[in-house]
C-alpha cells in the first residue's frame, strides 16, 4: 500500500497544499487564495493560525481526505534559529520559537504549527526541511565589515538544496561531493555557495546582492544612510521601499518580466537597460561566488520563477559559463522537496534532527 504525505506551504494570501504518493510523486495540489480583506482581519501573523487550519481541514475534506490517510505531514520550515540543513521533526521548542518569531515573522512560520493542529489528535509526525534560516557558514563568512553586525545565512535553502540534489546525481554524484553555485531567481534572488552540498555562503535577498523583480539588493550605504535619516521615511515605509517595492517594480512600475520583455521586444530602451542590469548584477554575484569555492565548481544551476525565461538565463549564461558548465532547472522544487525530505527519514535513509541539540 502507499504511503502519502500531506505538504504544507503558506504564503502572504495563500496556501500550498499537496499531496505525495511514494509510488507516484506529487499526486494533488493546489494553492488556495485567501481574500485580502479576510487575512486583514489579523493584526498578526500567529493571529491566522486557526483560520488557515480550519481552510485546510475544510478543503481536505472537499477532496475526500482525511488525516488518517496520510503518513506524515511536510511542512516548510519557518524564521527558527541558525540550523543546519536536513530534516526535522516539530517538536514543543520549534512550536515555541515559530509562534514567537526568533528572527522575525513570517507566513512559513505558520506551516509547522499548521501541521501540529492538524495531526495532534491522530499523533503523525509534522517534519520541516531546509528551512530559510539554515545556516552552514563558514566563519569568514559571517564578517560584514562592522563589529555590530553579522552576517546572517537567510536564503531560499530549500529549493537550493532540492535542485543542487537533483542536478548532482544526474551526474552520478551525492550532494555531500557536489561543488556548486546556485542562483535561485524569484521575486527575492538567492546566489549560494554549495560545498560538498553545505550553503558556505549566501546573500540574503532582502539585503544584499542583486537587485530583483521587487527588491532592491545591496544599496550604496552613504545614500541610504541618508535616505533613513531624510525625513521622508519612517522605518516601516524604507523597509517596505526595499524589500517590495524595489528592483524592476521601482525602476519600471512592474515586477513581471514577461511583461518587460514584451516592452523591449517593443523597443523600450529604459526597460531593456534596466532588466540587463538585473542580469548583470546577478551574474557579478555568481562570478563572486564562486571565488568563495576558490573555482572548484562543477556546475552552476540557474533555478526558480523567472529562470523559465530564455532571455534571462542566455543573458546570465554568457556571462558566467567560463566558470563552469550552466544547467537551468525553471521553477521551485519546494512541495516535491518537502515531501522527499520527510519521506528520506520515514524511509529510514536520513535520521530526524531534533530542533534545540542542533541551535544551542
Amino acid at each position: 500500500m502507499s504511503k502519502k504525505i500531506l505538504v504544507l506551504n503558506p504564503g502572504s494570501t495563500s496556501t500550498k497544499i499537496a499531496v505525495w504518493d511514494d509510488g507516484k510523486g506529487i499526486i494533488f495540489d493546489e494553492n488556495i487564495q485567501h481574500p485580502i480583506k479576510e487575512m486583514e482581519r489579523f493584526p498578526e501573523i500567529p493571529d491566522q493560525l486557526d483560520y488557515r487550519v480550519e481552510v485546510v481541514r475544510n478543503f481536505l475534506q472537499e477532496q475526500g481526505y482525511k488525516i488518517t490517510d496520510f503518513v506524515a505531514v511536510a511542512a516548510r520550515g519557518g524564521l527558527l534559529k541558525p540550523l543546519a540543513g536536513g530534516t526535522y521533526e516539530v517538536n514543543e521548542k520549534m512550536k515555541k520559537d515559530l509562534k514567537v518569531g526568533v528572527q522575525g515573522q513570517h507566513p512559513s512560520n505558520l506551516a509547522g504549527l499548521m501541521g501540529y493542529e492538524l495531526t495532534k489528535e491522530d499523533n503523525l509526525p509534522v517534519f520541516i526541511t531546509d528551512p530559510v534560516s539554515v545556516d552552514e557558514f563558514t566563519p569568514l563568512a559571517r564578517y560584514s565589515g562592522i563589529p555590530e553586525i553579522q552576517r546572517r545565512s537567510l536564503g531560499h535553502a530549500l529549493n537550493i538544496k532540492a535542485v543542487a540534489r537533483k542536478v548532482a546525481e544526474e551526474k552520478g554524484k551525492a550532494l555531500d561531493e557536489f561543488n556548486a553555485v546556485v542562483a535561485h531567481l524569484g521575486g527575492g534572488i538567492s546566489i549560494a555557495a554549495l560545498e560538498k552540498g553545505r550553503i558556505v555562503d549566501v546573500n540574503n535577498a532582502n539585503e544584499m546582492g542583486p537587485y530583483s523583480p521587487e527588491r532592491t539588493g545591496g544599496l550604496p550605504v552613504g545614500d541610504l544612510v541618508k535616505m533613513a535619516f531624510s525625513g521622508d521615511y519612517n522605518a516601516r515605509e524604507l523597509r517596505n521601499k526595499i524589500t517590495r517595492r524595489g528592483g524592476l517594480l521601482a525602476y519600471l512600475g512592474t515586477n513581471d518580466c514577461q511583461e518587460i520583455e514584451n516592452q523591449i521586444s517593443s523597443g523600450n530602451k529604459k526597460a531593456k537597460k534596466v532588466y540587463e542590469g538585473m542580469i548583470y548584477q546577478i551574474s557579478k554575484e555568481i562570478g563572486m561566488v564562486a571565488t568563495v569555492l576558490k573555482g572548484e565548481v562543477d556546475q552552476i544551476i540557474l533555478t526558480g520563477g523567472i529562470a523559465h525565461s530564455d532571455y534571462l538565463t542566455k543573458g546570465i549564461t554568457a556571462r558566467v559559463e567560463f566558470i563552469a558548465p550552466v544547467k537551468i532547472v525553471p521553477g521551485s522544487m519546494e512541495m516535491e522537496a518537502l515531501a522527499l525530505g520527510a519521506y528520506r527519514v520515514l524511509s529510514g535513509v536520513e535520521k530526524a534532527k531534533k530542533y534545540g541539540e542542533e541551535v544551542e
